[in-house]
């Protein structure tokens, strides 16, 4: 149940920003990086390098997709250098601690007395069941006080073309304890719980109707974006979700200001220690982006060649 959290929970915060979203022991014999790492020559990239504002050392930024095939996780030899000159890893959650994902537990129900079967009409909830019991062969029953976004996330592995979807956190995880490296979160799940909290329980029950309802089309733009993604087009993936109007209303809460926040953060951090920091790809573009942000406190950020 505890690892459900985290995937559903992974997941629907990066779904909700791009409009839904293993190494083995040789990596203990790998030296330190000696050599500079190579410039991308374009900004299609999702490994960036940040420098200069007085910083000792450079730190990392890297773009994930919570969800893709095993078989599309590839790590490239720079992406591997950069964590391995880097002091310590942060991701959005400090992954490795057993506490986060307990702890998570206690947030993904929904507040007071509502329930699923309060925020639907007979037909609609009765729509849902058969949708639950017969495609995801889950009982409804079972989830009747959990957050309509979290359920969203269910879906998600209906729209991948395989039958092995992996997470990127978990892969970059393994490489990260393979370099021993110290994990560190930006967030703790209690405020990523209350960003859901934040969204109305009916505003979140009518997108898992729509996902249910329209799922080829959600599926076709959840395919379109995975593409973008292989291909490191950050751009391309920040023009395609600021013209979404179903992230739109809640852009700010869901990216803005946690996006400034943790720039908030890496501004202390990055002057005492060389960090790669692992978040979703939505973060990384954009006007309110990390790589924008970090340019306006001063910093140079690069795209790193990441093939």
């Amino acid at each position: 149940m505890a690892f459900l959290f985290l995937y559903i929970y992974k997941m629907i915060i990066m779904t909700r920003i791009f409009k839904l979203i293993v190494l083995s022991s040789w990596l203990l014999g790998c030296k330190a990086q000696t050599t500079p790492l190579k410039v991308n020559q374009d900004d299609n990239s999702l490994l960036w390098e940040v420098t200069g504002n007085g910083l000792s050392k450079p730190s990392y930024l890297f773009g994930t997709f919570h969800l893709l095939c095993k078989d599309d996780i590839h790590f490239s030899e720079q992406l591997k250098k950069a964590m391995q000159s880097s002091d310590t890893v942060y991701m959005e959650l400090k992954m490795d601690d057993p506490s986060v994902l307990l702890g998570g537990l206690l947030y993904m129900n929904m507040k007071g007395d509502t329930t699923l079967k309060t925020l639907y009409s007979d037909v609609d909830y009765k729509k849902i069941e058969s949708y639950f019991n017969d495609t995801l062969h889950t009982p409804l029953l079972l989830l009747q006080k959990m957050k309509p976004n979290l359920l969203v996330a269910l879906l998600y592995p209906k729209m991948m073309d395989c039958s092995n979807p992996a997470s990127i956190e978990e892969e970059l995880l393994k490489m990260a304890k393979g370099y021993k490296k110290e994990i560190k979160g930006l967030e703790t799940v209690q405020f990523q719980a209350s960003v859901f909290d934040s969204i109305p329980y009916s505003v979140q029950a009518k997108e898992l109707m729509n996902n249910i309802d329209s799922f080829p089309m959600y599926k076709k733009q959840f395919d379109t974006m995975l593409g973008l993604y292989k291909k490191q087009q950050l751009q391309s993936l920040d023009t395609l979700t600021a013209n979404d109007k179903d992230t739109k209303d809640y852009e700010d809460i869901l990216l803005n200001k946690r996006n400034k926040n943790w720039v908030s953060q890496l501004n202390e951090i990055m002057k005492k220690e060389s960090v790669f920091v692992a978040v979703g790809a939505g973060h990384l573009p954009g006007k309110h982006g990390l790589i924008n942000l970090l340019k306006e406190k001063g910093y140079t950020v690069k795209p790193l060649k990441n093939r």
